[in-house]
């Protein structure tokens, strides 16, 4: 069997990034990846600016404190002060530019203002509460690189040095399909034998979350020649292929040779629980990843090799996910040949708890946790032990 990363290590050596690219808004650019390196054209910000309300003055003109100089000016955010006359102040908001001649700004708090005068009670040091231009973004400096998938936070520093708009890969266009005589979808009858198809809501959400066009073509039954026509249609129309179930060798299980009619595909075992089946090959060209059809598989191996192929499809360098070393509040006493994936949750003491069903056909257990557990291949789990744990928040989008 594969291990996790040799298996990892072949798909993203066949993963290509899309060459096209378009230009977006940067108010909806939230999940997109950057085509190019972002380079600000100007300061940020553009000028000297007070750090707090209070009074632009000459350090030189407080030799002494208590001092009192008069007020000759007001200045508000958004509007810019006239040169500040030696032995005066001006009033000054958070935000606003400094007033040329300044040096510093004094607090109001350290300030007693009366009339047209103000009274400094602390003595003033030069640069104090000023942000000088450029403090956050120089000009000239590069602010985002290429390949960067952006963030709320990535789309207000854009828009912080004027970018209304940006040049981002085009989003990857996924065809996903579902194999199986037993799937119904929720809403019709349920007839003896059959299930309901889960595993369509999990992956085309996963999908979208990973700013994918889906394609769904829906429920495919277990034909050889109709799983072969659907693969065909998803061919041309994305730029990879993900499906679940029929990626075994049993005799309702067309997947494979489907594929190898039209392409040509590998069938992996993963030394990895749950998920040991894996298919990756090609249609015409058009990458295929074949997913097992129980639902908590299919779920796991998504996140750990889907995942990581479709940020790579869209120009993202770094795919693994960050994991965290957290304390388990539980035992696992029974080691398991393959690496096991558990799913799991912190709880309120900074701890990990597990669930307590962790069978691949419990998608409850992916409902409940906020996580899962690494556990090497061989490995118990002692109350008290440290656990290498992946938050869903590294690696649902």
């Amino acid at each position: 069997m594969l291990s996790v990363e040799e298996a990892l290590a072949r798909l993203l050596a066949q993963a290509h990034r899309i060459a096209d690219a378009e230009t977006v808004s940067t108010l909806t650019a939230n999940g997109r990846v950057l085509a190019r390196p972002l380079v600000s054209a100007l300061d940020v910000p553009p000028m000297d600016n007070s750090q707090m309300d209070g009074y632009a003055l000459r350090c030189a003109d407080v030799v002494s404190v208590p001092t009192t100089l008069q007020v000759t000016q007001r200045i508000a955010a958004g509007h810019v002060g006239a040169a500040l006359a030696p032995g005066t102040a001006a009033r000054i908001f958070t935000g606003a530019p400094v007033p040329p001649g300044a040096d510093a700004i004094v607090m109001q708090e350290a300030a007693t203002a009366a009339g047209d005068e103000v009274t400094i009670n602390e003595m003033p040091r030069p640069g104090a509460w000023i942000r000088r231009a450029g403090f956050d973004v120089a000009r000239g400096g590069t602010v985002l690189s290429a390949g960067h998938r952006l963030r709320p936070q990535d789309c207000g520093l854009a828009a912080s040095i004027g970018m209304a708009e940006l040049t981002a890969v085009r989003r990857p266009r996924v065809a996903v399909f579902f194999t199986g005589d037993e799937l119904v979808m929720p809403g019709e009858p349920l007839p003896p034998g059959r299930i309901y198809n889960s595993n369509r809501f999990v992956l085309r959400g996963l999908l979208e979350r990973l700013g994918c066009e889906a394609i769904d073509l829906g429920i495919v039954p277990d034909d050889f020649e109709r799983t072969r026509q659907m693969f065909v249609k998803a061919a041309e129309r994305a730029d990879l292929i993900v499906t679940s179930g029929g990626v075994s060798v049993g005799e309702e299980d067309h997947v494979k040779p489907a594929v190898q009619a039209e392409g040509s595909l590998d069938l992996w075992q993963i030394a990895m629980k749950p998920g040991k089946p894996l298919a990756f090959g090609e249609v015409r060209g058009v990458p295929v990843i074949g997913l097992p059809g129980n639902p908590v598989s299919s779920f796991v191996t998504f996140l750990l090799f889907a995942r990581p192929f479709i940020l790579r499809l869209q120009g993202v360098v770094d795919v693994a996910p960050r994991a965290l070393p957290l304390r388990a509040d539980f035992d696992w006493p029974r080691a398991d040949k393959r690496r096991e994936f558990l799913r799991a949750r912190v709880n309120d003491e900074g701890g990990i708890e597990l669930f307590a069903n962790q069978n691949s056909a419990v998608l409850t257990s992916t409902a409940w946790a906020d996580g899962l557990i690494d556990n090497p291949a061989g490995s118990t789990i002692a109350r008290g032990a440290t656990v290498r744990y992946l938050p869903f928040a590294e690696l649902l989008g």
